[in-house]
């Protein structure tokens, strides 16, 4: 990261984002109901609703999942106009296939 590789920077962020999302609770299962005005729970945290914690297996499926919607985006961009976009998704799946072979680095 000190050498500020973006690739490795932008599937990072990418990856963390969707395991952001992976832990979102649906809504439906937030308890969201319409009240009344007067019903309603009034004070600081009473809209927070409690995050899913994702097993070792859950984030390994997510790591996984953004590296093969990178590799088949890549694969689509056949033109030599997107050349450069598809060697950085490539090389974006590489950063995160390094984290899935070596546990140790995460």
């Amino acid at each position: 990261m000190r050498a500020r590789d973006k690739a490795a920077v932008s599937a990072l962020r990418a990856t963390l984002a969707a395991l952001d999302n992976a832990e979102a609770v649906p809504v439906g299962e937030a308890g969201l109901r319409g009240l009344a005005l007067e019903q309603s729970p009034v004070g600081v945290g009473v809209t927070e609703a409690v995050r899913r914690e994702l097993s070792e297996r859950d984030v390994v499926d997510v790591v996984r999942a953004e590296v093969a919607e990178r590799l088949e985006v890549a694969a689509q961009l056949t033109a030599p106009a997107h050349a450069d976009r598809a060697a950085r998704l490539r090389t974006e799946a590489a950063v995160l296939l390094r984290f899935l072979e070596d546990p140790g680095t995460a």
